[in-house]
């Protein structure tokens, strides 16, 4: 009975949810028209890179406010009703997944791993809007998502402009390798365990729970090899520039 119920609700309220997120659909693809039109000099791909910073923006800001202020709290009360604005916080989202992914597919700009988080948050945030439940948790993994992407957006404006090899590249990129593992793997890791001892989430809320979290030990093994890289590169140049630096003072010292 309970599940008639259900399966019923989720019946009347589909309508409404197709509509809502076409508007946010729409309304991201019109955002991306508008800024081709005025920063005709960028292409197609930085102003996309635009639009994405603007959700990560807009969704860390309302997650947030979700999360501490709203309510309820993520770590004690997942598996609970959706609120109003838990649903405008995923529509939002998913709007916006729906027109990254189809421009990524578009133009071939990401590979197997990307184009995976962008089905599994599509499929993850469609889960909790058809149940009409879990949306304080989708909305604590989409903060932790989304958080760091204006430091991953910063470092692309950086390489683009030529300034990436300076200190403000260093700057982004260690704040980006921090904020990941201890948000992202950290909080993250709390996150799953109050989603799986809980009663309340449904079992495959707790799977697709599980699917994302593995997907970001994916991604921080990456993040963890691109650490490794670019240090010992620093510590490479930086032995070079001493080396040099003592010979030509060594020559100095002999003429």
């Amino acid at each position: 009975m309970f599940s008639f119920m259900r399966l019923s609700c989720m019946s009347a309220e589909m309508p409404w949810l197709i509509i809502e997120t076409s508007c946010s659909l729409i309304g991201w693809f019109f955002l991306y028209v508008l800024l081709c039109h005025l920063n005709s000099d960028g292409d197609y791909e930085w102003n996309c890179r635009l639009v994405t910073l603007l959700h990560g923006i807009l969704s860390v800001c309302v997650t947030a406010y979700i999360g501490f202020i709203a309510g309820p709290w993520p770590f004690t009360h997942p598996g609970t009703e959706n609120t109003s604005l838990q649903i405008l916080a995923l529509v939002l989202s998913l709007g916006y997944f729906f027109f990254d992914m189809a421009w990524c597919v578009h133009f071939r700009t990401e590979g197997p791993v990307m184009l995976a988080h962008h089905t599994m948050s599509i499929f993850g945030i469609l889960l909790a809007l058809g149940l009409g439940e879990s949306g304080i948790e989708t909305c604590a993994v989409l903060f932790g998502s989304e958080i760091t992407n204006p430091l991953l957006q910063a470092r692309w404006f950086l390489k683009r402009m030529g300034r990436y090899d300076s200190l403000a590249g260093d700057v982004v990129d260690l704040l980006f390798i921090l904020l990941f593992a201890s948000v992202r793997i950290g909080v993250g890791s709390r996150m799953l365990y109050c989603e799986l001892t809980s009663p309340k989430p449904l079992f495959v809320v707790k799977v697709c729970g599980v699917a994302i979290y593995t997907l970001s030990w994916v991604f921080m093994v990456d993040i963890a090899r691109f650490a490794c890289r670019k240090t010992r590169t620093k510590y490479r140049r930086w032995k070079e520039r001493y080396k040099l630096e003592d010979s030509n003072g060594h020559a100095v010292k002999v003429k």
